[in-house]
């Protein structure tokens, strides 16, 4: 076989309008498939059938973006400065590259350790989307399997039915009723139908998409069965090509994203108004205009938060290996926030409420007694059908095989009409050994109704009289209201003379011959899972296609009662404006179409609400692409799992409780580093300017203000192992920029007034002490010792003070007492402070112009720390008052 499987853009009209038996020929295969020998062959030669969007980025992009921040360009700017100014214009005695050196380390530290999140996350998504895996059906060496989607090869036929994804390009060359969805490709809302014969001249249509043979990669069956063969593969498919076209498009940003983004330019810009300023006070007030630019870059430095890149990514990605833990994969690592602010979730009834374990209980006649010719044509219906492979089907397979000789039933299929969610219904044709041929149509009970016009009763058709509805009506109401599933049952003859094909036209005119009777047990943990989630500010609705009296009776058995009840017939009739009061009532959606789930989503987006949806079936994949978090599990179709960014392992309720904790903590630790550096950063410059404008002498020299910026900074990465306070993960979080300046305001001039209070201590009360006289004596006075016991002492109270008010910014609860942080947290920041303070005694301190402080300067700092961390506790409880949220 020569390279077919690579097309070109025109061939894809030729192969349209080529016939089945030329297209099979052209790539020497046949409705029964290709061997596997010939399989391997082919993955030898077009490789693999995937897409490269989601390939690693190169190692040098990664090493750029880690490195090229907005924070860490700020950062060797100032390195630059600060080597010009420190170094190469200094004086040779005085040319030092110390801040220099501080200044670089702080970039490479900040940018190693993006890289190295940002790999461990690339890895993490890539290991986790491995757990979920898309299948579909190949039909090889006349034998149907279902395989990963990547082994497809050009040649493969491929057999699809409703609910599956179009894993390459195909010829169709059968179908039954294709309706397939080619909205991943064109945006087009409505299905459209897809046939082995074309019915137009594919040369004159503008787009390949709207050849009728063909079926393209990233489209979704809707209804219908067929077979095709796949003419092309991976990265040469229609889709392949477009992602090609959109590998540089830019992602849009969540409300999350927005705010990171928004904060760190904010704090930029703050930095870029205010370091002028400590510059042109500081050189007004001391004289030494080259001292008040080393002093201002060392502000700005402070005020960068360098560390906001690793902190946000080191979060998600822990937050993404805790999920997994609990059985819950995450393909999209930014929806963790989302999941975390999600306070509506929509979810079917089928599997999450109930245990989808679903049996056939009665296979019943008119009057209410298991009668096995009912058994006989629901199992003709469900054995022979190949569309939508649902539970319902297989109950019935089942039971028939324990309960009547199905080997006996000498049955041949003739042809089917597939399930759709407008119908609510499926037909198959089957012929006995007498040449009979006979239409047996199952579906909702009111649909068969609405085709019958007569009803076997002991064996003999009648006409299916308004009684007969009345008592048929009846015992569905008593069925339901025990929690019992009913579907209906009728049967026709049927004729096909000259090769008439199946159509819904031939369903009329039926004898309704009984009612098929499910049980899927609702689940004893629904109850505990609902609670749960509503404890945790997630409000659960329902949005399912079964009917009010069985919805109903599942919500008492689980103890779930809904605000309101809503049919989707009368949600239908409703205007907009009524239909947004009517989602934002109503807890529960009863017979609903799944365009009416799609819509309801969207209108609680509208509402203000962040959305998620739990599905698993084709009728949830719209409404999953329209939440804020679309969740599938593990057993759900194609286009399910397409559709969702968070998957689990485990259709259960509780999983979804906990993979909220985890967003929410996740989004609490990101809002701590914000929150408290922002505030810290805003009362240092505070007391840089009450420094600058008051003492005749810098407070701290520019190189330890560098060093004390880096220790703290590395003991802030500490806080990505924290746990929060059970309170928080209460309620959902969203994003609020408004509050971080709200923080800051509060807590910001908060440390400041304890700085002038350590400038003070030290100015009138240590210094003295040590030196003997106080600054402005005018004989005698070692100034010199005297600045470097000054800036030792603000030094400590600093570091003191910015890494301690962690603990207490951490929670509403008093610190250390009602609550404390994670060992993790304690540790590296108690040992920061250990460092910070043991500097002045060493050689390494002396270097950088720090002296030993005295022995009464540690009590005074214990005592200002005490009443600093007892106002924060007071400002804190009056914040929370005022605004409900600390973070």
């Amino acid at each position: 076989m020569e390279k077919r499987g690579l097309i070109l853009k025109n061939e894809y009209k030729i192969i349209a309008d080529t016939s089945v038996d030329e297209v099979l020929g052209e790539y020497e295969t046949s409705l029964m498939g290709i061997s596997q020998a010939e399989a391997i062959e082919r993955r030898k030669l077009y490789g693999l059938n995937e897409l490269k969007r989601n390939t690693k980025k190169p190692w040098w992009v990664q090493l750029f973006q880690a490195f090229v921040t907005p924070f860490t360009i700020v950062l060797t700017c100032l390195a630059i400065i600060s080597f010009f100014l420190d170094y190469q214009l200094a004086s040779p005695s005085d040319k030092d590259l110390t801040g220099t050196m501080i200044i670089v380390v702080m970039v490479v530290a900040s940018g190693v350790m993006t890289l190295i999140q940002s790999v461990k996350s690339s890895n993490a998504v890539e290991k986790l989307r491995s757990l979920v895996k898309s299948t579909t059906n190949i039909i090889r060496e006349n034998f149907q399997e279902k395989t990963d989607s990547t082994d497809v090869v050009p040649g493969d036929v491929i057999k699809l039915s409703a609910g599956d994804m179009v894993p390459a390009d195909l010829r169709i060359v059968q179908a039954r009723d294709l309706l397939i969805s080619q909205a991943a490709l064109t945006g087009e809302s409505y299905p459209v139908e897809k046939r082995a014969e074309t019915m137009m001249n594919c040369n004159d249509v503008d787009s390949v998409t709207d050849c009728d043979t063909l079926a393209f990669m990233g489209s979704n069956v809707v209804s219908g069965t067929a077979l095709g063969v796949v003419i092309t593969t991976g990265t040469n498919t229609e889709l392949g090509s477009i992602s090609e076209k959109l590998k540089d498009k830019k992602v849009v940003k969540t409300d999350f994203d927005t705010g990171i983004s928004q904060t760190s330019w904010l704090l930029i810009r703050f930095m870029l108004v205010m370091a002028p300023i400590v510059i042109v006070i500081t050189g007004l007030t001391k004289g030494n205009w080259l001292d008040a630019v080393m002093f201002g870059l060392s502000t700005a430095v402070g005020l960068t938060p360098e560390m906001l890149p690793v902190i946000v990514t080191t979060n998600l990605v822990k937050g993404a290996v805790s999920m997994a833990k609990k059985d819950t994969i995450v393909k999209d690592i930014n929806s963790i926030q989302n999941f975390g602010s999600m306070d509506i979730l929509c979810t079917d009834k089928t599997g999450t409420l109930t245990q989808d374990d679903i049996s056939l209980k009665h296979y019943y006649d008119v009057a209410g007694n298991d009668e096995e010719t009912v058994l006989k044509y629901a199992y003709l219906n469900s054995f022979y059908q190949t569309g939508l492979d649902n539970l319902l089907d297989k109950a019935i397979v089942k039971t028939a095989k324990e309960k009547i000789a199905v080997e006996n039933l000498n049955y041949t299929k003739v042809d089917e009409l597939p399930f759709d969610f407008t119908r609510r219904r499926m037909s198959t044709v089957v012929q006995d050994e007498d040449g009979v041929k006979r239409l047996v149509t199952k579906g909702a009970m009111e649909e068969i109704i609405s085709v019958s016009d007569k009803i076997l009763v002991e064996g003999h058709v009648q006409k299916l009289s308004n009684s007969y509805q009345t008592l048929l009506k009846q015992l569905v109401e008593n069925l339901n209201q025990k929690g019992l599933r009913v579907l209906g049952l009728a049967i026709r003859e049927f004729t096909d003379d000259n090769g008439k094909k199946l159509t819904t036209k031939d369903e009329t005119e039926m004898v309704f011959v009984g009612c098929l009777v499910f049980l899927d047990p609702p689940k004893a943990s629904a109850a505990e899972a609902i609670s749960a989630l509503h404890k945790r500010g997630t409000r659960v609705k329902i949005l399912t296609g079964d009917n009010e009296q069985v919805t109903r009776t599942v919500c008492q058995s689980i103890g779930f009662n809904p605000n309101g009840i809503v049919a989707g017939d009368d949600f239908a009739e409703m205007e907009l404006e009524e239909k947004m009061k009517c989602v934002e009532s109503n807890d529960v959606f009863v017979k609903i179409t799944p365009d009416q789930k799609a819509e309801i989503v969207r209108m609680l987006h509208d509402c203000g609400h962040v959305v998620g949806f739990l599905g698993d079936g084709i009728n949830d994949a719209l409404a999953m692409q329209n939440a804020d978090v679309g969740i599938s599990v593990d057993t759900a179709v194609d286009i399910a799992k397409e559709s969702s960014s968070i998957v689990l392992l485990k259709k259960d309720l509780r999983i979804l409780e906990q993979g909220v904790v985890i967003g929410r903590q996740t989004f609490g630790n990101i809002m701590k580093y914000i929150k408290i550096t922002c505030s810290s950063n805003f009362g240092n410059v505070f007391s840089v300017l009450i420094a600058s404008a008051f003492l005749p002498f810098l407070p701290m020299q520019p190189i330890q203000l560098l060093l004390l910026n880096l220790i703290y900074d590395l003991s802030c990465l500490s806080i990505s192992w924290d746990r929060m306070d059970n309170s928080y993960l209460f309620e959902p979080k969203r994003w609020d920029s408004k509050s971080t300046g709200k923080f800051m305001f509060y807590f910001g001039p908060t440390s400041s007034i304890f700085d002038v209070v350590t400038y003070l201590m030290m100015f009138w009360m240590i210094c003295p002490q040590i030196v003997g006289l106080f600054y402005s004596s005018a004989f005698g006075v070692d100034k010199l010792l005297f600045i470097q016991l000054f800036n030792a002492g603000w030094f400590v109270e600093s570091l003191w003070t910015q890494t301690f008010v962690l603990h207490a910014l951490r929670t509403e609860k008093v610190p250390f007492v009602q609550s404390r942080a994670s060992w993790i947290l304690t540790g590296v920041t108690t040992f920061a402070v250990f460092i910070g303070s043991i500097i002045p005694y060493t050689s390494f301190g002396k270097g950088l112009g720090l002296v030993a402080l005295p022995l009464n300067y540690w009590p005074l700092l214990i005592v200002i720390m005490g009443l600093y961390l007892g106002l924060v506790t007071v400002i804190k409880h009056l914040y929370v008052r005022r605004f409900g949220d600390l973070l």
